[in-house]
């Protein structure tokens, strides 16, 4: 049967292991602060023996994005492989549970399923360290052409760049979208990750991305400039929407034929944990966008998105986004 989702995202399967860290955690495990950091399995070990009271969730910058979809009440499809494993059956029947569709198929062999340690301090800035693990199992293979149909939106996420066979499979997923007309949506996903592959990110830009997501810092490393208003000179060069995150001062959209500057971020009683917080904006923007919705109320719903999961651990939704948005005065449906 085909289903005519409304986005299909393509990332990272990782179950995340959260928990709160003072400053000194982090300088005593080397843990590089509000950016993420690719451990190996026996370092990811260590730390979860270290962390103090955790919780399991799962999670991946563009998995979180699918279920503040599902919250919103999108349909959508999430490709990423898992090990057959405890952590990977876990992962498979959360993302089940809240309405995202999930059918890749489990290696059943090779790394364990990935998983992400947050360390968040008291100022709420989340510093992960990660194991890819069978993340980086996934392949063309892995890629149905023939299922990717319907002219909603391809979203991928850019940490999948530091495999060779994900960049296959994620080219071989933006050749199948294009050709049935799907919009391709891009996030930056962390400015280290735009470091290393910027020049492979901006012929993706200039060849096949329609949506890019970006927060202040990844977009001044991906234009390679080192102030936020010449980034968004240039994002008003390129003829795609370019949607800048900028913590509490809003965001900015760009686009063709306008510019939308949302100029304070939605309210929140107390930032208590970011994490998630752009893969949530991600998610109410692209809400906005499948249901045809003009760039500033894309803005919106994704600005009440990252509002809600930063009020608490975890980067995923804790509140319906519908119900928020309602709230809000803003239609959902």
């Amino acid at each position: 049967m085909t289903h005519n989702f409304d986005v299909i995202g393509i990332g990272n399967a990782i179950v995340d292991v959260i928990f709160a860290a003072s400053d000194q955690f982090l300088l005593d495990h080397s843990i590089a602060k509000s950016v993420m950091t690719l451990i190996d399995e026996v370092h990811a070990a260590r730390l979860i023996a270290a962390a103090e009271n955790p919780t399991e969730s799962s999670g991946g910058s563009a998995a979180n994005t699918m279920a503040g979809l599902a919250s919103f009440g999108s349909q959508g499809w999430f490709i990423g492989k898992i090990k057959n494993d405890r952590l990977g059956d876990s992962f498979a029947r959360d993302l089940a549970r809240i309405g995202v569709h999930y059918d890749t198929p489990m290696a059943a062999g090779g790394p364990s399923t990935a998983c992400c340690i947050i360390a968040v301090t008291p100022d709420g800035h989340r510093s992960m360290s990660t194991y890819l693990g069978a993340c980086r199992e996934l392949t063309p293979g892995d890629i149905d052409e023939k299922r990717i149909t319907g002219d909603g939106v391809l979203y991928v996420e850019g940490y999948l760049w530091d495999d060779e066979r994900s960049k296959a499979a994620i080219r071989k997923a933006i050749r199948a979208a294009k050709k049935s007309g799907r919009k391709i949506a891009f996030t930056c996903s962390d400015p280290f990750c735009v470091g290393r592959y910027r020049h492979e990110f901006l012929h993706l830009l200039a060849q096949d991305i329609d949506i890019l997501f970006a927060n202040e810092e990844e977009a001044k490393t991906l234009f390679g400039v080192t102030d936020f208003h010449a980034a968004l000179q240039q994002a008003r060069d390129w003829p795609g929407i370019a949607a800048l995150t900028r913590s509490e001062k809003g965001c900015v959209v760009a686009a063709p034929d306008g510019e939308i500057h949302i100029r304070e971020a939605e309210p929140v009683e107390r930032v208590v944990d970011t994490t998630g917080a752009g893969d949530q904006f991600a998610a109410g923007f692209l809400h906005g966008f499948a249901l045809g919705r003009d760039l500033g109320d894309c803005a919106r719903f994704g600005g009440i998105a990252a509002a809600e999961v930063i009020s608490h651990y975890g980067g995923r939704p804790q509140q319906s986004f519908a119900a928020l948005a309602r709230k809000a005065g803003f239609d959902p449906a």
